[in-house]
């Protein structure tokens, strides 16, 4: 409990995930006219209500890695957080100018699994769907966890078997097409890279100090007009 008060700051910052999806709330409809990525592949991958499980569990999925990353391993918490977001805002962006749409099954039947994906479709409309932000907030979490200190077998596995469920189920639950899935895992992967190994201490040193940047050319131009002066007191004296 200590470390989760001592922590209390950095965890605040996923408030950013949610404050960000009210853009989700905005543009998920079809006012700006939609497109179809349903592809010959799409339509033989049937229906899998079951599959509506892990769909949900990703909810505390990723709210449970990107904990686990604050408390073993700062840095991977921050850049995946920080990928997390940034690829929101392409997510959206794309949502705005591409929106698409996927078509969904009608549901029969009165079970408990059909009951959680009536509630899924009835609080998600079929857009905002290329590409996936179930899939590239996944993936986003595989490769924390593949840089994560605190990374052993067991949450590996975890974070992999329960990645693969989620990603599946996007399709089965009829809520993704694959093209939606590829182009998320290819801006998350590309994201993470960019912000993992961006030199951010450099960034940081010159944002607060940019006088720091300038420093060296002022010295060497202060040195050498010290040094001609020198040379022309050299050139008087052995005149005289």
């Amino acid at each position: 409990m200590q470390t989760i008060i001592k922590n209390l700051r950095p965890l605040s910052y996923m408030l950013s995930i949610p404050i960000l999806n009210i853009f989700y709330a905005l543009l998920n409809n079809a006012d700006r006219g939609t497109y179809s990525l349903v592809t010959d592949l799409d339509q033989t991958i049937p229906f899998l209500k079951g599959f509506i499980v892990p769909y949900i569990i990703w909810y505390f999925f990723i709210f449970g890695t990107l904990v686990y990353f604050c408390l073993k391993d700062k840095k991977v918490y921050y850049r995946t957080l920080l990928a997390f977001n940034l690829g929101l805002l392409v997510c959206y962006g794309t949502y705005f100018v591409f929106q698409t749409h996927v078509p969904r099954p009608e549901l029969v039947g009165y079970d408990v699994l059909t009951k959680l994906v009536a509630l899924i479709y009835s609080q998600d409309q079929p857009y905002n769907a290329f590409p996936s932000i179930h899939v590239l907030s996944t993936f986003l979490m595989v490769k924390g966890i593949n840089k994560c200190q605190g990374k052993n077998y067991l949450n590996t596995s975890l974070v992999y078997a329960n990645a693969v469920l989620i990603i599946l189920s996007t399709l089965f639950v009829k809520q993704h097409v694959i093209l939606d899935v590829l182009a998320a895992i290819v801006l998350g992967s590309l994201l993470f890279d960019l912000v993992y190994h961006a030199n951010w201490e450099d960034l940081r040193l010159s944002l607060k100090k940019p006088s720091l940047i300038r420093k060296p050319a002022l010295i060497r131009s202060h040195s050498l007009v010290r040094n001609q002066s020198l040379v022309l007191m050299v050139k008087k004296k052995s005149e005289v």
